[in-house]
């Protein structure tokens, strides 16, 4: 278990250069600002919270930062905080109180590709970009087809979806493709990625279902490096970063590491891992997740998106007008029923958007393995949030901390009952499968060799399947991997199981464990054989979430012909429905198995 928990509060009167230029009291270091009230949002009371929610969740660090504008200059206001550890072998309270540890922002980024893609449009609109655009580009705006801007890339399965789809759909997560976020690896670029997506699965019309899609925000990002000539992560810190003296904020795990301020990142059941992404992957990833940062940096992105798009500290508009007002319209719905206190929850470009306890907030959060982050500004109430921690699967813990914040700084009733996400604990193991005690009762059947082999899909790629008898000098090593792993568990295996090799950005590996049928549960996991960090015991890692899913194979005359992957069960709902609903149209992809 984590140490007693400490907070750290500093509520700064310079972030920069000429950052703040309200007065502050020396004796309270505070800064003041004439019309803010209350003054300090992070109180005492919101402290024990934020602490409360650490301990109760297993999170060992986070950092807040809290921004609004003094009325009578509009001068920002910042306070930021941190509590807990930001390494394990600190004493337990080691983030330090100017917050200056760096997080990954994971999708708190996409507002960057969509802010960078308006921008892309007014240097058109004014001339300032002299790349041309494809003749059939009569009007480059948030209308324009995906297909007039990369016509030798861009095709989805759909024709209809591929002549229609425009930029307000790609970011908006309504193009009717679901995530297939194991369909790219390391080693792609936005145009493989782009060209990939002719030959994957469509679940729903276009514009039908919001479905979350981190792919259409690598094909944001190739647009703007094909008509900005730049790469995508230098056009967002020379347009952006570097003109907010966002400092401390890069594209580049490693320039990042080398700062010694990354903060070390755990999983659900407290175990540490590594930063997830090398410099390679985190540049394919930058348009939908790749941004690094602080709640310093993050406070004044903010504090610009609450003065409508101008810098406040030197009157630069960064994000025009029509391009803020884009972006954070919902024009899509993700969640249409309304909870206590919240609204129904739209999407617009990168932002979703709601009421909390009838004020408006747009906000996003951020999920990748060892970080849970959240941003979020209240445009009428004059309100910037940001909410950085390190360990993964917390979105519950960080809303919480949000509306918490909220309640405090607009002076509503509280909201401390809000339900924490407590489905992981420490005790929790990271090897989670299912305790077999007796044979399925729809047993396998075909002998288990019969599914060994190699499988391929055009856009996924080819996978190797081991069974536990397997000896070829590939399976030995796919077997040694997880042997380790599997005997640090206390679980039972089923019998009927298979392994594979398979690089993603996401995994390393692939199990599948028998359940019934011809079906098998399916894991993407990474594999630490010698632990991480100071503790060496084996254990995998994998997202419970979208790490997970299940294989249905397709036997034929006593041979197996192939499989379905399914990873997401609404979209595999949406093919049924359309389809006829064979093993081969359901899935998110099909595999042959190679004779």
């Amino acid at each position: 278990m984590l140490g007693a928990q400490h907070a750290y509060t500093l509520t700064l009167s310079l972030l920069g250069v000429a950052w703040l230029t309200t007065a502050a009291d020396p004796s309270s270091n505070v800064a003041t600002a004439a019309g803010l009230s209350p003054l300090t949002v992070i109180t005492p009371d919101v402290s024990a919270f934020v602490e409360g929610v650490l301990n109760s969740s297993t999170i060992p660090g986070v950092t807040v930062g809290v921004v609004r504008l003094a009325p009578a200059d509009k001068q920002p206001v910042a306070e930021l905080a941190a509590w807990g550890r930001q390494t394990e072998e600190g004493d337990g309270h080691d983030l330090t109180p100017d917050a200056s540890a760096l997080f990954a922002l994971a999708s708190c980024s996409k507002a960057f590709l969509v802010t960078s893609i308006g921008l892309l449009m007014d240097d058109y609109a004014h001339g300032r970009n002299v790349t041309p655009l494809p003749h059939v580009v009569d009007a480059f705006d948030w209308d324009t087809k995906m297909q007039e801007l990369l016509p030798d890339e861009w095709a989805l399965q759909d024709e209809w979806a591929t002549a229609k789809a425009n930029l307000r759909n790609a970011f908006g997560h309504v193009t009717g493709l679901p995530r297939h976020d194991y369909s790219y690896r390391p080693g792609d670029t936005h145009e493989d990625v782009v060209k990939r997506q002719r030959l994957l699965q469509p679940a729903w019309e276009l514009r039908e279902q919001w479905s979350y899609n981190n792919q259409m925000y690598m094909v944001g990002a190739r647009i703007v490096e094909k008509y900005a000539q730049v790469p995508y992560e230098t056009f967002v810190t020379s347009r952006i970063f570097k003109l907010l003296n966002m400092t401390s904020s890069t594209y580049s795990p490693s320039a990042a590491a080398r700062t010694r301020r990354v903060t070390q990142t755990w999983t659900r059941g407290v175990r540490r891992i590594p930063y997830w992404f090398s410099d390679e992957v985190n540049a394919l990833f930058a348009g939908p997740g790749g941004a690094i940062s602080n709640v310093e940096d993050m406070t004044k992105w903010l504090a610009t998106l609450l003065n409508g798009g101008v810098d406040p500290r030197t009157n630069t508009t960064i994000v025009p007008a029509s391009v803020l007002a884009n972006m954070t319209t919902s024009r899509a719905i993700e969640s249409g029923v309304p909870a206590m206190d919240i609204s129904i929850v739209g999407y617009g470009m990168g932002w979703f958007r709601q009421s909390y306890k009838g004020h408006d907030a747009v906000w996003h959060f951020g999920a990748i393995p060892g970080f849970s982050l959240l941003a979020a500004f209240l445009p009428a109430d004059n309100l910037g949030i940001v909410i950085l921690a390190n360990m993964d699967e917390k979105q519950d813990a960080t809303m919480s901390i949000l509306y918490r914040v909220i309640d405090e700084a607009l002076d509503l009733p509280r909201s401390d009952g809000l339900e924490l996400d407590t489905q992981f604990d420490a005790q929790m193991p990271l090897l989670q499968v299912q305790t077999v005690t007796e044979p399925p009762a729809n047993p396998l059947p075909l002998d288990l060799d019969a599914y060994t082999g190699n499988y391929t899909n055009t856009a996924y790629g080819t996978i190797a399947f081991c069974d536990p008898a397997s000896t070829s000098a590939y399976c030995t090593r796919v077997l040694a991997a997880f042997a380790p792993v599997e005997a640090a568990s206390a679980d039972t295996l089923p019998a009927a199981r298979l392994y594979a090799a398979w690089p993603r950005v996401w995994s390393l590996h692939i199990r599948l464990r028998h359940t019934s049928g011809n079906t098998f549960g399916l894991v993407f996991p990474r594999l630490f054989p010698d632990g991480y960090g100071e503790n060496k015991t084996a254990f995998e890692f994998y997202d419970s979430v979208v790490s997970v899913g299940r294989v249905e194979f397709e036997v034929e005359g006593g041979r197996v012909q192939g499989f379905a992957l399914v990873t997401q069960e609404d979209a595999a709902a949406a093919r049924l429905e359309r389809t006829n609903g064979t093993i081969r149209e359901i899935g998110d992809a099909w595999f042959d198995k190679l004779k």
